[in-house]
């Protein structure tokens, strides 16, 4: 189950179970949980942690050292959590001192060939990273969102749950919830309804969601008085509070 070639630093804490491919290396602060299986030719540094069942592929570097110029060698972490595909080339850098200190990937994850996560980036739970998604440092990303290939994040942006982007996007300010957006920069072009039947939301929720979305795109609206209008709408439909709480606390403002 350990290939003789691999390098597992003594001090590091694996599961009895976990799998560790030819020449891979696993240094001295790494923790890895039962049923993960590292695949070969794989680097996981630092104060990482990795949760169960956990398949991670060749090449990948996990947990080295953030690209930030301020890093001065902080004991930083990454956390990966259960269930996560994580492809060929990945690179996940451990946080900084200079926000939460910590690089988190949630559960269920589907993250493809060479996806670079920076450090402080916080990903939740059943998303889908297609080839090439690039994000930046400190980028928040909500419960299933979609990038597509060659998707590239600014850092600080934060993307909505269940938000999806074409292929080739540049995202340069956040994507509200339920929003599909493609383009360089990115513009918004209507609701994920597709994503949202799949996930079992109703058609009157649906409804909701489209009329919130020409509340903020479509009225001629300002920001903040199609915030209050979409307020309004929540009252009935509770599955725009999560699009009011976005609303309220963007960071870089909203592509519109």
């Amino acid at each position: 189950m350990r290939h003789p070639t691999a390098l597992i630093h003594p001090n590091a804490s694996l599961a009895e179970d976990v799998e560790v491919g030819a020449y891979s290396i696993i240094g001295e602060h790494v923790e890895i949980e039962s049923g993960t299986v590292i695949g070969p030719h794989v680097v996981i540094n630092g104060h990482t942690r990795i949760g169960k069942n956990n398949r991670i592929f060749q090449f990948s570097s996990l947990g080295e050292i953030p690209q930030d110029m301020k890093y001065a060698g902080e004991p930083t972490r990454l956390e990966i959590g259960d269930n996560n595909i994580i492809r060929e080339f990945c690179t996940f850098n451990l946080g900084t001192a200079q926000d939460v200190g910590v690089t988190r990937v949630g559960n269920h994850n589907w993250i493809m060939a060479y996806v670079h996560l920076a450090h402080d980036c916080q990903i939740g739970n059943h998303t889908i990273f297609a080839n090439n998604a690039q994000l930046a440092g400190h980028v928040q990303v909500g419960d299933h969102a979609i990038l597509g290939g060659f998707t590239v994040v600014h850092q600080f942006c934060q993307i909505g749950a269940h938000v999806i982007t074409g292929m080739g996007t540049i995202l340069l300010q956040d994507i509200p919830p339920y929003v599909t957006a493609s383009g360089n920069p990115a513009a918004p072009h209507g609701i994920n309804s597709e994503g949202l039947k799949r996930r079992g939301f109703s058609s009157n929720a649906i409804m909701a969601i489209k009329r919130a979305y020409k509340t903020l795109y479509k009225s001629g609206m300002s920001l903040e008085e199609a915030k209050e209008a979409i307020l309004g709408q929540a009252s009935e439909h509770p599955e725009l509070d999560a699009l009011t709480d976005f609303l309220n606390h963007t960071q870089r403002g909203i592509i519109r």
